[in-house]
């Protein structure tokens, strides 16, 4: 999640007007949870069903970021840094994989057919990445994008123009905002528990997370946000974007008997009274991988921005510590798991 950034952009659609209050979904796509009419709108802005939202206002904002960090000094002498695997050979790989390439950004390969994630793969604005890539942005050349939301740090117009001809899969009112960065990208958008009509052996579904949505200060809210299943003959996989902890997981989880691989984030939570309607912290991810009936964990959202005041190192220090039991596989960037 990265706030009040010094780009401006307007995204605006004829499902939200002002002074409206009603559920929109996408009236072309399958809705898969049957007692769901669809995502509700009210005065032209998306409604977060699981509670209250995680945006902040700039007074917020600004106290946080003068506020004196208890974990400062142990951040400044910390030396953390994630392993990158330099790693082009996979790209021409025929197996279905799950490739990590920092953040919340992955490369997901079923059928042949390749699936980027979050594609955030340069400097956003006002934030320095910290680790290199495993191959060239050029060289990925995606089938379809599945863009969680619109924050800078999942959303990243200078990866978004390398891009041309892919189909992005997204959320409510996004495919203005898309099309602004790259006109020859193809887009299909959804509601929550709605299923992207795609020519494939495999399916995708949106499904909800505990989030929002911010690029301008004249834009809060005004584009869904989610997360993703990818479900072939024999595996489900579940990307779960950018998210705090919420009862979704437990919909989630019963919606699907049971999800092979979740993509769950971990880090940027602290501190915890500004952050914990934005992100799960390492127990929080625990949780939601109950809740989901995982059977393989796979972390992300640490180690490749400095989003919050934890010391780099210390989500995945944790969750290792407490995932002792669990079936955790974390990745290298360029490092690839089979699916």
């Amino acid at each position: 999640m990265i706030l009040f950034p010094a780009v401006f952009s307007s995204c605006s659609s004829k499902l939200l007007n002002k002074g409206e209050s009603r559920v929109v979904k996408n009236s072309k796509l399958k809705t898969i949870k049957k007692d769901f009419e669809g995502n509700r709108v009210k005065d032209g802005e998306f409604q977060n069903l699981y509670g209250g939202s995680g945006r902040k206002s700039l007074w917020e904002v600004l106290k946080w970021k003068f506020s004196a960090n208890p974990q400062k000094e142990i951040k400044d002498s910390e030396e953390y840094n994630l392993k990158v695997i330099k790693n082009s050979a996979v790209l021409k790989e025929k197996e279905d994989y799950i490739c990590w390439l920092g953040h919340a950004s992955f490369l997901i390969q079923i059928d042949g057919k390749k699936i980027l994630t979050d594609p955030c793969l340069t400097n956003p604005p006002t934030v320095d990445r910290l680790t290199e890539l495993p191959f060239k942005i050029e060289e990925i050349e995606p089938d379809y994008l599945l863009i969680s939301h619109g924050h800078y740090d999942h959303l990243d117009s200078d990866s978004i123009e390398k891009f041309d001809n892919s189909m992005a899969l997204l959320p409510l009112n996004m495919s203005k905002l898309v099309k602004g960065m790259n006109s020859t990208i193809k887009t299909q958008e959804a509601g929550w528990y709605q299923q992207y009509d795609i020519d494939e052996q495999f399916e995708i579904f949106f499904l909800p997370a505990y989030h929002w949505h911010k690029r301008t200060p004249f834009d809060t809210d005004k584009v869904l946000w989610g997360s993703y299943i990818i479900q072939t003959k024999e595996k489900t996989l579940y990307f779960a974007g950018d998210t705090a902890y919420s009862k979704h997981f437990k919909d989630i989880g019963e919606l699907f008997d049971s999800i092979d691989i979740a993509m769950l984030p971990i880090g940027a939570y602290s501190p915890r009274y500004f952050m914990k309607d934005n992100h799960m912290n390492p127990q929080d991810a625990l949780k939601a991988s109950k809740d989901l009936k995982v059977k393989k964990i796979i972390p992300m959202h640490f180690g490749t921005f400095d989003l919050s005041d934890e010391p780099l190192g210390e989500p995945e220090q944790i969750f290792r510590d407490i995932g002792k039991e669990e079936n955790i596989e974390f990745l290298d960037i360029g490092e690839r798991v089979l699916v």
